[in-house]
């Protein structure tokens, strides 16, 4: 089972969506996987640190039974990873709330350093 942490997020400037205060529980933070093979090239202009992604769970998946799928404003950018998504699936099969949202953004040519995002129990 991932540990589970209370992080506290403080305000920066409140323009920002980072800058909400609030506690959080951070249930993992990984690469986006797949980036390369969805929409994540034509939208990664577009995207910000802070923006919140939408995870769906695909039991039905034909190449991993656990896997999420990642979503910008409806758009699908990527995957958990397969390495990290068993205790995520698991959660999602129970009907935890969870959320995620892009931690961190990298231009770089490796896709797994491209996105960066952190996954905690919705509030």
């Amino acid at each position: 089972m991932l540990a589970c942490a209370v992080v506290p997020l403080y305000a920066g400037t409140p323009a920002t969506p980072l800058a909400e205060a609030s506690t959080r529980q951070i249930l993992q933070t990984s690469p986006l996987a797949g980036f390369q093979h969805y929409a994540g090239r034509a939208l990664f202009p577009l995207m910000r640190e802070g923006d919140p992604l939408t995870l769906h769970r695909e039991p039905d998946n034909p190449h991993d039974p656990r896997a999420v799928r990642v979503e910008w404003h409806g758009a699908q950018i990527g995957y958990a990873p397969r390495a990290d998504n068993v205790d995520l699936a698991r959660l999602m099969d129970r009907g935890a709330a969870v959320a995620a949202r892009i931690l961190h953004l990298q231009k770089s040519r490796d896709p797994w350093k491209r996105v960066m995002m952190e996954v905690y129990v919705a509030e």
